[in-house]
This record gives C-alpha cells, sequence and structure tokens, in this order.
C-alpha cells in the first residue's frame, strides 16, 4: 500500500464504518482514477469500483470501496459515477457497452466523465445517457499524477449547469481551479485548448534545449535564467527539467499526449480552422512513440528534436 492509500486507511480505518455523505461508483483506477477516487473516500463517500485490472482495486478496497466487476455493477445505486479511462472507444464502452454505467445506473443519477475524448462523440454520449434518465458532465483535468495525488487538478466542466451546482463539492475535493464552462462538450473543448498550449510550449522548450546543448552550453544552466523572465512557463519548469535531468517516468505518457493531438486535430478538421503549430507538435509525438517511447513520459519528445538535429545525448 502507498502512502495516499495508507493516508486513506488510517483516517477511515480498514471496515470505513463512518457515517457517509453520497453513494459513488468510480471506473477506471489507473495513475489518475486511483488517487481521485482515493480523495472522494477520503471524503467520506461510499464508493464501488471498478477497473479492467482487478490489482488495481487492491488500495481501494483496502480503504473501504466495493469492487465490482463491471461498470454496471459498479453503478448500481449510485448518485454519481465517475470515470476516467483512455480515449473515446472506452467511454463508450464503459458509460454505454453491454455491461456498461447504462446498464446499472438509476434515473437521476449522474455521470462524470474526467476523461479527455472528442467533444463530438461527448455530446452523443450525454444524449443517450439522457433517454435513459441520466444526466452527464464532461470534466476532464490538467495537472497530471501529481495534481491528482495532491488533488490540485484545474478541472474543465461541461453540461447543465445546475448539474454542475449539484456536484461541485465532489469535484473541490479532486482540484483547486473548477470552472464551469457551458454546455455538454464545453469542458472537452476547454480541454482540447490546454493541450494546444501545453503541447506546443513543450516543443518550444524543446528546441530551447536542443540548441543550449548544441551550442555547447549547459542546458541546466539556460533553463535556471529563462525561468526568471517572460519565458517562464509551468512547461519549462516541469517539462524542461525532465528534458535536463533526462528523466522520462511517465507523469503523462506519450501515447497518451498523442491521443489529445489527434483530437484537437480531428476537431480542426471537422471545423476546417487550421493548426499549423498543433500538427507539427502531433507529428513529433508520432515519431516518438514510433521509436518506442510511448510509455514514457511526453517531455521525450525532445528525443525527436535531437535526432533531426543530428544531437546524441548520453543518457543517465
Amino acid at each position: 500500500m502507498d502512502s495516499l492509500s495508507r493516508l486513506v486507511s488510517g483516517a477511515f480505518g480498514s471496515h470505513f464504518d463512518r457515517t457517509t455523505n453520497m453513494k459513488l461508483a468510480f471506473i477506471g483506477l489507473g495513475i489518475m482514477g486511483r488517487p481521485l477516487a482515493l480523495h472522494l473516500i477520503a471524503g467520506n463517500h461510499a464508493m464501488r469500483v471498478h477497473a479492467r485490472h482487478a490489482e488495481a482495486m487492491t488500495p481501494l478496497v483496502d480503504a473501504g470501496a466495493i469492487a465490482c466487476s463491471s461498470a454496471a455493477e459498479a453503478a448500481q445505486g449510485a448518485e454519481v459515477v465517475f470515470v476516467m479511462v483512455s480515449d473515446t472507444p472506452d467511454v463508450e464502452a464503459v458509460v454505454l457497452g453491454e455491461r456498461g454505467v447504462v446498464r446499472g445506473a438509476s434515473p437521476g443519477a449522474v455521470v462524470v466523465d474526467m476523461s479527455t475524448i472528442s467533444p463530438i462523440a461527448t455530446r452523443a454520449i450525454a444524449a443517450h445517457l439522457a433517454d435513459r434518465g441520466i444526466d452527464m458532465l464532461d470534466a476532464p483535468v490538467s495537472g497530471g499524477e501529481a495534481g491528482a495525488r495532491s488533488a490540485s487538478l484545474s478541472i474543465m466542466v461541461g453540461g447543465k449547469r445546475e448539474v454542475f451546482d449539484r456536484i461541485r463539492s465532489l469535484l473541490a475535493l479532486l482540484g483547486k481551479n473548477i470552472v464551469y464552462v457551458g454546455e455538454s462538450g464545453a469542458g472537452q473543448v476547454a480541454k482540447a485548448c490546454n493541450q494546444i498550449v501545453g503541447a506546443v510550449t513543450m516543443e518550444a522548450v524543446a528546441e530551447a534545449i536542443t540548441l543550449a546543448r548544441k551550442n555547447g552550453v549547459d542546458p541546466a544552466k539556460v533553463r535556471e535564467a529563462l525561468l526568471g523572465g517572460f519565458a517562464w512557463s509551468r512547461m519549462l519548469e516541469v517539462q524542461g527539467e525532465r528534458m535536463v535531468t533526462r528523466n522520462f517516468e511517465p507523469g503523462f505518457k506519450a501515447k497518451l499526449h498523442r491521443k489529445d493531438l489527434r483530437l484537437v486535430m480531428e476537431s480542426a478538421a471537422h471545423l476546417n480552422i487550421a493548426m499549423p503549430q498543433s500538427a507539427l507538435i502531433a507529428q513529433h509525438l508520432n515519431a516518438l512513440v514510433g521509436m518506442g517511447y510511448g510509455e514514457r513520459d511526453s517531455a521525450a519528445v525532445v528525443k525527436v528534436i535531437e535526432r533531426m538535429s543530428a544531437l546524441h545525448v548520453e543518457e543517465a
């Protein structure tokens, strides 16, 4: 059991026998979903959980949750069902599939999808759920694993305002910057905008680090200098450090960052708008995954720039 699991387990005991506020379900317990589910338990809410891999449910069960064999089973009796999975087809499967949330949730329940998926698909899923009397909020997040563990995420929400107001106290257990953006799909649009800014900035950081190295200048010192001026950004602070120290342990996997840029480019094609910088970094993330770094942090995109620049960097 890791430190976060021990904190929750220690606070509530192994049997979770305190009076609870709401009946919740959480589907998807990866590096983002697990800490978020633990925060909700720590908020004194009853929790049923489901994950593709049974072992992922163990820390939650230790903290008082009930493990379920399907999303449908987890959704039974739940007032709010949280979903945090990888891509649009995954959300469609766990929400609308044969053993999905829609098979177990009751009218009046709320599905909160915290995954990053297509805004178009989000609206279609929400409409399908509405036919069953189930509300849906799209609530993608920014802040990565660190933000999930510290409950400091930025959460961008789309859906009915009254539904958002009703469950905002739950979101407050998971993030610090919670913004209602607009109707269904608006949260996913905001997340796409977030990923554009983040990815293009990360590309700029990779180019700057490469320029420093190619000139024989210490990139750590260059980064330190830039952090004190107008070039400062969270990307320079966090991803720049990864690029300098060659620490590509995943905080946000390259294959997922590539997926997000694919969603951006699909939206651009649908709307007939130009996004040249997004297209460039999308191709570089394609190359990074093709080089075998899909499971590494997306900061490893600096390796693509280095290869294009005939620059070899010894790994630590």
